[in-house]
C-alpha cells in the first residue's frame, strides 16, 4: 500500500460525500482512506457505509464516545498499512492529481514531510482566497507562523515511522508538525495548490482569538516552552498571522 490518507469524522453529513468523492477521484489509485468516526449522531455513519459497501480500499472505525479530533486521527494512523501517511479533513477537497504529484515529489527529492499551498473555499465550494507557502519550514519557523495545512500534510513512514498526534482537543495538527520538526530538519512545500480549505462561519480557524489561545497552550503545555519564549512567540506570530491573513486575501466569506 502506497498511501493511507486519515479522515477524523463528527457529523459530516453535509460535506463527507463530497469529500470520499475527491479521494475516489485521485489518480494515484493505491490508497487506502481511513475514516475514524468521533460519535456522529447524524447520517455521516450511513454515507461512508453506503461507499465502503462499494469500494474496500474505504475503511470505516468508529469510537465508542466522541473523543476529538486527535484520538481519531489517531486511531486511524495505527490502523494504517501505507508509506505515506496524508491528512483530509472531512469537509476539504484535493485536486484529482494531489497524491500523484505530491507523493512523486518527496519520492524524487527524498523528502520525509511534505505540504502545499491551497485555495480557500466558503461552503457552498466557491473560491474565496489562497493561502501561499514558504519552499521550506523548520521547527522554529513554524512556531513563528506555519505554513502546513492539514490537507496537504504528507509524510513518509520509511524515514520517520509512524509519527502520532498529540493529545489535545484542538491544534493537535499543529502539534504533530511541530513533532516531525524535532525529527528533521525542513518540511517542504510543493509548489503548486493541492487542496480546497472549507472555511466555515463557526470554524476554530476563522475564530482568530480562539486559535491564539490554542497556540499558546501549544507553546506551554505541549513544547514546554518558558513563559518568556512563549510571550515573544505569541507577540511574533500575532504580527505574522494579520500579515499572512493579508496575503490570503479572502473575499466576503459567506456569501453564496
Amino acid at each position: 500500500m502506497l498511501a493511507s490518507i486519515i479522515t477524523p469524522t463528527y457529523n459530516s453529513e453535509q460535506f463527507i460525500e463530497e469529500t470520499i468523492r475527491a479521494i475516489q477521484a485521485q489518480t494515484l489509485k493505491d490508497w487506502e482512506f481511513l475514516i475514524t468516526d468521533d460519535g456522529s449522531d447524524d447520517d455521516t455513519i450511513s454515507i461512508i457505509q453506503r461507499f465502503a459497501a462499494k469500494d474496500p480500499r474505504i475503511k470505516l472505525f468508529r469510537l465508542e464516545k466522541n473523543s476529538g479530533a486527535a484520538v481519531a486521527r489517531n486511531n486511524s494512523i495505527k490502523e494504517a498499512s501505507g508509506r505515506f501517511i496524508a491528512f483530509c479533513d472531512s469537509d476539504d477537497l484535493w485536486t484529482p492529481n494531489k497524491l500523484e504529484k505530491q507523493i512523486a515529489f518527496m519520492q524524487e527529492k527524498d523528502i520525509a514531510f511534505s505540504f502545499a499551498p491551497y485555495h480557500v473555499v466558503n461552503e457552498q465550494g466557491s473560491k474565496i482566497g489562497f493561502s501561499p507557502t514558504r519552499a521550506k519550514v523548520g521547527y522554529k519557523d513554524i512556531l513563528i507562523t506555519c505554513d502546513i495545512g492539514t490537507l496537504t500534510a504528507v509524510y513518509d513512514t520509511s524515514k520517520l515511522g509512524k509519527v502520532y498526534m498529540p493529545l489535545i482537543r484542538k491544534s493537535q495538527d499543529y502539534g504533530l508538525w511541530l513533532r516531525i520538526l524535532k525529527l528533521i530538519d525542513y518540511a517542504y512545500s510543493y509548489p503548486a495548490p493541492l487542496g480546497y480549505y472549507r472555511i466555515r462561519p463557526h470554524s476554530i480557524s476563522n475564530n482568530k482569538i480562539k486559535a491564539m489561545q490554542y497556540v499558546w497552550k501549544i507553546y506551554r503545555d505541549v513544547e514546554k516552552l518558558s513563559l518568556t519564549y512563549s510571550l515573544w512567540l505569541m507577540f511574533v506570530y500575532s504580527l505574522y498571522g494579520i500579515k499572512k491573513y493579508g496575503k490570503i486575501k479572502l473575499k466576503n466569506l459567506f456569501t453564496k
